[in-house]
C-alpha cells in the first residue's frame, strides 16, 4: 500500500482536490482536525484549538482513521493530513509535542507509514473563513512555512501543487503518482 499525504495551509483547496481524487477512484482518508473542531464546537467549546488537549484529540482520530483505512480501492491512498501536520499545528499554536503525538510520529517513522513525497497544496492567496477556519491570510502564510519546515525536518520531499484550476492541480498529483509507480516496478 502506498500512502500519500496531501497537506498545506487552511483554505488551500485540499478538500476539493481530495474529492476529485476520490471521484477518480482513489481511496481518501479524511482529515481529523476539522472534525474534532466541529464536534467540540457542537459541545459548546467555541475555540477548541485553544486547549492543549486538542492536539491529543486530533492525533487519536488521525491514528484511528489511518489504521482503519480500507485497501479495497487499489494500492494508493491519499491522506488528508497526517500526524506530522499535527506536529506543525502544535508548533504554530505554541504547544509542546504531547506524548501521544510523539509516539505516533515515531510509529509513522519506524513503520514507514507514508511515502516520502508529500503533496503540499499551496495557498491560494486568500482565505475564506469558516466556523473551523478562523485564521487570517498572514497567519495562513506563517502556518504554511511552519508546515513545510516540519515535513522537511521529518525527511519528506515536498511536491508543490501550485494554485490553479482544480483539474490541473489533480493532474500534477496523478502524474507524480504514475511516475512513482513506474519507478517501483
Amino acid at each position: 500500500m502506498k500512502r500519500f499525504v496531501l497537506t498545506g495551509a487552511p483554505g488551500a483547496g485540499k478538500t476539493a482536490i481530495l474529492r476529485q481524487l476520490e471521484l477518480d477512484g482513489f481511496c481518501v482518508v479524511e482529515e481529523a482536525a476539522t472534525d474534532v473542531i466541529a464536534l467540540q464546537q457542537a459541545r459548546g467549546i467555541e475555540e477548541p484549538w485553544t486547549h492543549p488537549s486538542f492536539i491529543d484529540a486530533v492525533v487519536d482520530l488521525q491514528c484511528r482513521r489511518q489504521l482503519g483505512a480500507s485497501s479495497e480501492l487499489g494500492d494508493v491512498q491519499f491522506h488528508d493530513r497526517s500526524a506530522i501536520c499535527t506536529a506543525a499545528l502544535a508548533a504554530f499554536l505554541g504547544y509542546p509535542v504531547p506524548e501521544a503525538l510523539a509516539r505516533e510520529l515515531e510509529r509513522i517513522r519506524k513503520d514507514a507509514i507514508f511515502q516520502k513525497r508529500v503533496f503540499f497544496i499551496r495557498n491560494l492567496g486568500f482565505i475564506t473563513p469558516t466556523e473551523a477556519r478562523r485564521i487570517s491570510l498572514e497567519e495562513t502564510i506563517r502556518f504554511e512555512r511552519i508546515h513545510e519546515e516540519t515535513y522537511r525536518d521529518f525527511g519528506f520531499e515536498i511536491v508543490s501543487i501550485e494554485p490553479g484550476r482544480l483539474l490541473d492541480r489533480v493532474a500534477v498529483i496523478k502524474s507524480a503518482i504514475a511516475e512513482i509507480q513506474t519507478r517501483s516496478k
